[in-house]
């Protein structure tokens, strides 16, 4: 078994292991000759998170086969966060199948982790057609998110073909922001049909603000009653998405 992935900065893993971090305890990354992936959904079965970073994305990757290492997320993160900003991160699986971390930049570490035995099962994705899409810059998200949360729980997103209304309502008041095509932070709004769907703002938060460090841009997917579907871009890396489901009102 051959296996070696090497990247230029940790900002990559640092993304990663935050947005996996948001919904589960235990990860079981899947290599192969393609890349690396990760697939996860949180205990309540509200929120899935879907990722996949081909091998070109890496400065150096070697993989001859499948491999699957489980790590706990958290003990994972705090050995990745030990890196600096220029540092190198490079992972491998010695003979004795213990994760052997290499952080350098000059200044040389090198950590060994014990894998642990992954009891998840393969999730499968969500089979689904979007009516509404919206792709706007991950800072401009994060602040709508914010803008949002001083008074609301849950955030409505109210798509036509001219505009958006993001919205939220609480015990002490309601807020709306309203966006038309030539805003600052909308890069893209298209919708075929009028699309009106609540999620939890808390699921989104989490997941934006462990991403939208590493910048680019988030792609918004729903229609009315279903599920959300982000899909983060990011430099040097491949597909980040994240489903939410809706919240069900009467």
């Amino acid at each position: 078994m051959t296996f070696l992935a090497k990247t230029k900065t940790p900002d990559e893993w640092k993304a990663i292991t935050s947005a996996i971090s948001t919904l589960v305890d235990e990860a079981t990354f899947e290599a192969s000759v393609e890349g690396i992936s990760f697939r996860g959904m949180d205990p309540s079965h509200v929120a899935l998170i879907d990722i996949y970073w081909p091998h070109a994305s890496f400065e150096k990757y070697e993989c001859n086969s499948l491999v699957k290492f489980g790590v706990r997320i958290d003990e994972f993160s705090k050995l990745i966060k030990r890196s600096e900003k220029k540092d190198s991160i490079e992972l491998s699986i010695n003979k004795e199948s213990m994760l052997i971390l290499k952080i350098q930049n000059g200044y040389k570490k090198e950590y060994k982790m014990r894998l642990i035995e992954s009891s998840s099962s393969s999730t499968p994705l969500p089979k689904l057609n979007f009516n509404s899409k919206i792709i706007l810059t991950a800072s401009a998200f994060d602040k709508i998110l914010s803008d949002i949360q001083v008074l609301s729980e849950y955030i409505t997103i109210d798509c036509k073909s001219e505009n958006i209304r993001f919205l939220g309502r609480g015990d002490s008041g309601e807020a709306d922001i309203f966006l038309e095509p030539k805003s600052e932070g909308l890069e893209e709004l298209t919708s075929s049909e009028d699309s009106l769907g609540t999620y939890s703002i808390d699921y989104l938060i989490k997941i934006t603000k462990a991403i939208s460090g590493v910048g680019g841009s988030v792609i918004a997917e729903y229609s009315s009653k279903m599920p959300l579907r982000l899909e983060f871009t990011v430099a040097n890396l491949g597909r980040i998405h994240f489903y939410l489901a809706p919240r069900i009102q009467d």
